[in-house]
């Protein structure tokens, strides 16, 4: 069985890792995690070919296996729905790749444990030193324009959309067709989507973001195929919210984990 962590009674909060190939960052990641602030750590393996299972079992977390490289939107698809199974109050995503700093998970968490928030992001660019902290001007600068795009279809004013550090109070995960979404990059931008368009609050906090050659990073033809995928799904947002088209992407689905064992 996993090894559980102590911590305070409350809420309980499940962090789940999308794992791909991340077994040189894996043991850092999960060691500067705040155990007084974490139930659970589920690490999700999408067909790694490096050393990640072995490590993460070496750390007795709770493993999940895809036979394949199916892809990071599938791979959260799997993370959310065993977090929901253990019984999570706040389900945390936290990348096993050590680019976002993991001691953040009691700030992250905070705004849902207040019951200020339902979903919290956790932002490169809050704070504005994402180029100082070596985010390629390029992606910046995509990043900048989609996130315009976003906030305007949205109705919001975040600092921005494209993080992988998220935490997620469980109505919310029990309300959203996460499992409609894509299984590539674009459903962490699905999921946005289905938030606004079920009436959640999002929150955000500024986090430090590390670039290094074990961090995930998308290459200028991936980034290109992802913002296209982005202002694809937010054509489709806009004609959902408009009532010119219903997407089931944007259905509400409040009973779909209600009977599970």
């Amino acid at each position: 069985m996993p090894r559980a962590t102590k911590r305070a009674a409350g809420p309980k909060v499940v962090v789940v890792m999308p794992a791909y190939n991340a077994g040189r960052t894996l043991r850092l990641t999960y060691e500067e995690l705040p155990k007084d602030s974490v139930n659970l750590v589920i690490l999700v393996d999408d067909g790694s070919t490096d050393q990640t299972l072995e490590i993460a079992r070496e750390l007795d977390l709770q493993i999940f296996v895809h036979n394949r490289n199916y892809g990071y939107g599938a791979n959260q698809k799997t993370c959310y729905t065993e977090a929901l199974r253990a019984g999570a109050d706040i389900v945390v995503m936290v990348h096993p790749d050590y680019q976002y700093d993991p001691r953040l998970v009691p700030q992250i968490i905070e705004p849902v444990v207040g019951g200020r928030a339902d979903v919290v992001l956790g932002s490169r660019l809050k704070s504005g030193s994402a180029l100082a902290q070596g985010m390629p001007w390029w992606k910046f600068l995509a990043n900048r324009v989609l996130t315009v795009l976003e906030n305007r279809a949205f109705g919001l004013s975040l600092s921005e959309y494209h993080t992988g550090y998220r935490a997620f109070r469980r109505e919310v995960l029990e309300t959203v067709n996460f499992v409609a979404n894509s299984d590539g990059f674009v459903f962490d931008q699905e999921i946005i989507g289905q938030v606004v368009a079920a009436g959640y609050r999002i929150a955000e906090i500024a986090v430090p973001t590390r670039y290094f050659a074990e961090a995930s990073s998308a290459g200028v033809v991936a980034s290109t195929v992802y913002g296209l995928r982005i202002l694809s799904m937010l054509f489709w947002f806009m004609l959902n919210r408009w009532g010119l088209r219903r997407s089931r992407r944007f259905d509400s689905l409040r009973a779909r984990y209600s009977r599970l064992p």
